[in-house]
């Protein structure tokens, strides 16, 4: 049986969002230099060029990839034969995790996440909290996936309810152009049916 304590827990979430805030993911890395050298606008080379030097700095440095450092959003699947050192839930665990991360002394992250979006709008001051996706599943492990979502993909966000008859392809070509700037480089689209 799989024992997982509380600070154990706290600290991997913690470590995991310090490292997403600085280093891209090597098949990000791959296929933006595989596009560097696919392109043939001068100017978009050039965006490509900035964004791969700008993530080797922030490699080197430990600094964050970006200053919108996002909302925390994380998936856990955790096995119903998982035993808890803990006095806290996983939702606090969680939170408390975050908050670790977005104060940490030696590389304080941006904190956005506001306790009322409805309301007053005062800022946490430590990005809690986390946007938490729970599963209980068989076995004896907790698997999670974390994710620091900025806001200005959800500031770019659309939704539509499309009648059978109505064309996808449409939708996308003709609600992309109208979304204007505002989003950081690159713009990748992700579409959910």
């Amino acid at each position: 049986m799989t024992v997982i304590t509380e600070n154990d827990f706290i600290e991997s979430i913690s470590d995991a969002l310090q490292f997403i805030a600085c280093y891209h993911p090597k098949d990000f890395i791959q296929a933006m230099t595989k596009a560097y050298d696919k392109e043939q606008s001068p100017a978009a080379k050039d965006a490509i060029a900035q964004i791969l030097v700008n993530s080797r700095m922030c490699a080197e440095d430990k600094r964050p990839i970006c200053q919108d450092t996002g909302i925390v959003n994380a998936f856990i699947k955790v096995g119903m034969d998982v035993q808890w050192q803990t006095s806290q839930s996983l939702d606090d665990m969680v939170n408390e995790g975050v908050r670790r991360a977005y104060t940490h002394p030696d590389n304080v992250l941006r904190a956005s996440v506001v306790s009322d979006p409805l309301g007053s709008r005062t800022n946490t001051k430590d990005n809690t909290p986390a946007v938490i996706h729970t599963e209980i599943v068989l076995g004896d492990k907790v698997e999670v996936h974390i994710a620091a979502k900025g806001g200005g993909s959800e500031n770019k966000a659309k939704f539509a309810i499309l009648n059978p008859s109505d064309s996808l392809v449409d939708w996308v070509l003709e609600t992309v152009p109208k979304m204007g700037a505002g989003w950081c480089p690159p713009g990748i689209i992700g579409l959910g049916v």
